[in-house]
C-alpha cells in the first residue's frame, strides 16, 4: 500500500505545474520497453474493435488515458515529477492542443456545408468526387478536404450494397496523397514551411510522384468500383430522395475555411519576438493568435450555420470525440519513442537511423522515404517528420538544393505513406468514424492494412525505383 501511495502521490506532482521546470531529456538513455504504452495503444485500436467491439465503443477513451497512464505513472518515478511534468506540458501546450484546435476547426466548419441534391455513385462520378477532394486537400489541408467530400460521397453511395472500398480509396486520395503540394496540405509539410522550406517548394520537386501516385490510384478505383457496380448493381430504392440542383447550404462557410487557411499561413510568415514560458514550453505570439482566431471561426461556425444543415449532414460529435480521444493517447505514449529516434545512432533506434546512410555518408532517398514513410505509417508523421528532417542535417538551405532529392524522399514518405494505416493522419480516423456513423461497414485495422499492402506498397516500390534510386 505504500508503494501504490508513493506511485500516486508521484503522479500527482508530475502534473502540479510548479513542478514542471526541467529541460528534455536524453532519449539515448531510455531502454525500448519505454515503447510498450505506445505499442499497447496502437495494439488496443487495432484489436479491441474485433474482439471486444461493445467494450471498446463505450470505453475507448478510458483505454486510451490507461496506457498514458502506464507510461507517464513509472517515468513520473523514475525521472522525477518535474521533467514527467515537463514533458506532459510540452506534448499538450506544443503539440496536442494546436492539433485538436485545427481539426476541430476544420471538422465543425466544413461540417456546416451541405451540398445539396442527390448524386447518383457511378464509378465515374466516384472518381470524379475523388479527384476533386484531392486537388482541394492541398489548399484546404487533408481535414478540411476529408470532412467536406466524405459525406456526399456516402450519400451519393448510399444505395450501393458494397461502399466499404470507396471510403478506403477515399483515404488514400484525398486524406492523404492530396495534402502533398503544399504547406496548408498535411502538418508534416506544415512544420517544414516552419523551419525554412519554401512555400512552393514541394510542389516544384514532388508533383511528380504525387500525380503518378493520384492517376496510379484513381485508375485503380475506377477500375475496381466499376467491377463492383456491375457485379452487385444497387439497391432497387434509393434512400436518398432526388432533389432539385445541385448547391450549397451555408456556404459562409467556404469564407471561414478561408479563414483558417489564413491563420495557418498568418502563423508561419509572421516573426515575432514575443514568447510566453508555460512551464518550460515556449509559446509564440503568432501561434497564440492562430490557435485563438481558429477558436473564434469555430464558434462562429456553429452559430451561423443553421441548424437544418447540421441535420442534413448528419453533424455529430462523435468522430472528433473519438479522435481527440484517441491521439491524446498517440501524442502523450509516444513522448519516448520520439525522443529515443531523435537520440539517433546512439539510441535505442539507432539501427534505424543508420540505415538510411549510405557508405560513403551521404543520405540515401530510398531509405529515407521508406524510413519517415514506415514510421508515419503508425507513428504521427509531423514528428516523424521533423526526426529525418533533423537526421539529414536540418539546414533548410542545403536540403533544398544539395539535398533535394533527400528533403524530397522524407516528404513524400511523411505524406503518402500516412494511409498506410488508419493512425497514420489524423482524417484517415476521422473518415472511419463518419462512415462508419452512416452505416457503412469499414475493413478493421488489420483489414484496412491489407488494402493498404496490396494498392499502395505496390506503388511505391515503383516510386522508389523511378524517383528516390
Amino acid at each position: 500500500m505504500k508503494k501504490l501511495r508513493w506511485i500516486a502521490l508521484a503522479a500527482l506532482l508530475s502534473f502540479l505545474p510548479g513542478w514542471a521546470m526541467a529541460a528534455g531529456f536524453d532519449g539515448s538513455q531510455l531502454s525500448p520497453l519505454w515503447g510498450i504504452p505506445f505499442a499497447g495503444l496502437l495494439l488496443s485500436i487495432a484489436v479491441m474493435p474485433l474482439l471486444l467491439p461493445s467494450f471498446w465503443h463505450h470505453h475507448f477513451g478510458k483505454v486510451s488515458a490507461a496506457w498514458t497512464l502506464a507510461f507517464f505513472l513509472p517515468f513520473a518515478v523514475l525521472f522525477g515529477p518535474a521533467l514527467a511534468g515537463t514533458s506532459l506540458v510540452h506534448a499538450l501546450v506544443a503539440e496536442y492542443i494546436p492539433f485538436i484546435i485545427l481539426l476541430t476547426a476544420l471538422f465543425t466548419v466544413a461540417g456546416g456545408i451541405f451540398i445539396r441534391g442527390n448524386l447518383h455513385g457511378s464509378p465515374g462520378l466516384n472518381a470524379a468526387l475523388l479527384l476533386i477532394g484531392a486537388v482541394l486537400a492541398s489548399f484546404m489541408g487533408t481535414t478540411g478536404a476529408s470532412m467536406l467530400m466524405i459525406r456526399p460521397l456516402i450519400r451519393a453511395n448510399d444505395n450501393r450494397k458494397h461502399a466499404a472500398h470507396i471510403v478506403v480509396f477515399f483515404i488514400f486520395i484525398v486524406s492523404n496523397a492530396g495534402g502533398s503540394l503544399t504547406p496548408l496540405g498535411d502538418p508534416p509539410l506544415f512544420l517544414g514551411f516552419l523551419k525554412g522550406v519554401d512555400f512552393f517548394w514541394t510542389v516544384k520537386h514532388i508533383f511528380p510522384e504525387t500525380l503518378f501516385l493520384i492517376g496510379s490510384l484513381l485508375v485503380i478505383f475506377y477500375l475496381l468500383d466499376s467491377w463492383y457496380y456491375r457485379r452487385e448493381g444497387v439497391q432497387p430504392v434509393d434512400p436518398t430522395p432526388d432533389t432539385g440542383r445541385l448547391g450549397f447550404d451555408g456556404a459562409f462557410n467556404f469564407a471561414l475555411l478561408a479563414g483558417v487557411a489564413g491563420l495557418v499561413l498568418l502563423s508561419g510568415f509572421w516573426k515575432s519576438a514575443v514568447v510566453f514560458d508555460v512551464y518550460g514550453t515556449e509559446v509564440g505570439l503568432p501561434g497564440l493568435v492562430r490557435d485563438a482566431g481558429l477558436i473564434a471561426i469555430t464558434l462562429l461556425s456553429l452559430k451561423m450555420t443553421a441548424d437544418k444543415v447540421h441535420q442534413d449532414n448528419q453533424f455529430s460529435w462523435g468522430p472528433m470525440a473519438e479522435v481527440a480521444k484517441l491521439f491524446a493517447g498517440i501524442f502523450l505514449t509516444i513522448i519516448p519513442v520520439i525522443a529515443m529516434l531523435k537520440a539517433g545512432t546512439a539510441g535505442p533506434f539507432g539501427a534505424v537511423v543508420s540505415a538510411v546512410t549510405r557508405p560513403d555518408g551521404q543520405p540515401d532517398p530510398a531509405m529515407y522515404f521508406w524510413a519517415a514513410g514506415a514510421l508515419s505509417s503508425f507513428l504521427d508523421n509531423a514528428p516523424t517528420y521533423l526526426v529525418f528532417f533533423n537526421t539529414a542535417g536540418g539546414d533548410p538551405a542545403i536540403l533544398m538544393t544539395t539535398l533535394a532529392p533527400t528533403l524530397a524522399a522524407i516528404s513524400a514518405g511523411a505524406v503518402f505513406m500516412g494511409a498506410n494505416t488508419y493512425i497514420g493522419n489524423a482524417p484517415n480516423l476521422m473518415v472511419k468514424a463518419i462512415a462508419e456513423d452512416r452505416g457503412v461497414r469499414m475493413p478493421s485495422f488489420f483489414g484496412y492494412m491489407a488494402w493498404s499492402g496490396a494498392v499502395l506498397i505496390p506503388l511505391f516500390i515503383v516510386m522508389t525505383f523511378i524517383w528516390f534510386r
